[in-house]
């Protein structure tokens, strides 16, 4: 699929980036004036560890047929830890399915390989942070015919939290969490009279100012240390918490925040001073801020990286 048109004397797609509910189109560079297309399909697949290590039994026919498998397989029985594994495969579809990968094949690996690999570190209380977890999946993943490779690999421990291993990074491993902070804001430009303000920012420049509950998307890359943590959990959370949560929330962003009594509040700006903010608070942890990314609503967001 390498629709390739001229513009300037160098070859192009017409449509760079496509999307089709799970499965998109990325453009890849082979060489420094061709890009080639390449699918990337990601499938999820859900389970629970029960505190019950019997509780599931593959001995049992009835193991082998999930009983919702929107929900999770294995079920989650009661008290336990729910999660969603993502992995996601790229490379040229099958000629004859048209797939790029059997779904089938993935669900079936996660509930052979992944799910007792979990179980066995819950049950033994190794499983800690999930990096070195995480690293061991996307090993299990990379024997794939030669059409097809691991591209990503992410275990979401909670709604909130989750660690991952892109195949341009690894063994690295990303950390994200995401948080929460309500503060208020005005959009003004005080470079601009008051009839451009309105028509640049619109509501949005109400002298009053106005509110959202941001969303705040924090993640770091690494290699876990030798018990596969790539750093603990409550620490970056004070982190987090103290450089931009305790600062930020229930502000006047204008008024309170200091980078933004001459910076325009707008969530890209928020994105990298908030960035900028955490860079050396990881760093002298011997983490790298690999991107932060901030939802002003659940339509808008911005990630800022460096």
């Amino acid at each position: 699929m390498n629709l390739l048109l001229q513009r300037g004397g160098r070859p192009f797609l017409r449509q760079p980036l496509f999307h089709a509910r799970y499965c998109k189109v990325d453009i890849i560079p082979h060489r420094t004036d061709i890009y080639y297309a390449v699918f990337r399909l990601t499938r999820e697949v859900r389970f629970a560890v029960n505190t019950n290590p019997g509780s599931f039994d593959r001995s049992n026919p009835r193991a082998e047929r999930p009983t919702n498998s929107y929900g999770g397989y294995p079920s989650l029985t009661g008290v336990g830890h729910y999660y969603r594994l993502q992995v996601t495969m790229a490379g040229e579809l099958d000629p004859l399915s048209n797939y790029l990968v059997n779904i089938k094949l993935i669900d079936g690996f996660a509930r052979e390989a992944i799910v007792p690999l979990v179980q066995e570190h819950i049950y033994a209380g190794t499983f800690f942070g999930g990096a070195g977890i995480v690293q061991d999946i996307f090993r299990r993943l990379g024997d794939c015919p030669p059409n097809l490779r691991c591209d990503e690999v992410r275990l979401w421990l909670s709604p909130f939290l989750s660690v991952g291993v892109l195949a341009s990074e690894y063994p690295m491993v990303r950390f994200s969490q995401k948080f929460e902070f309500s503060a208020s804001h005005r959009l003004h430009n005080p470079d601009l009279d008051e009839q451009q303000n309105r028509r640049t920012f619109g509501k949005c420049n109400n002298p009053l100012g106005h509110g959202h509950n941001y969303i705040v998307q924090v993640t770091i890359a690494g290699e876990p240390d030798y018990s596969g943590v790539l750093m603990e959990i409550p620490a970056f959370e004070r982190i987090v918490a103290e450089t931009v949560i305790e600062p930020f929330d229930h502000r006047n962003l204008n008024e309170e925040v200091e980078p933004f009594k001459t910076l325009i509040p707008t969530v890209e700006n928020i994105a990298k001073v908030i960035y900028h903010l955490l860079k050396p608070k990881f760093a002298e942890r011997n983490a790298k801020l690999a991107s932060v990314t901030v939802w002003e609503t659940e339509k808008t967001w911005c990630e800022y990286v460096e």
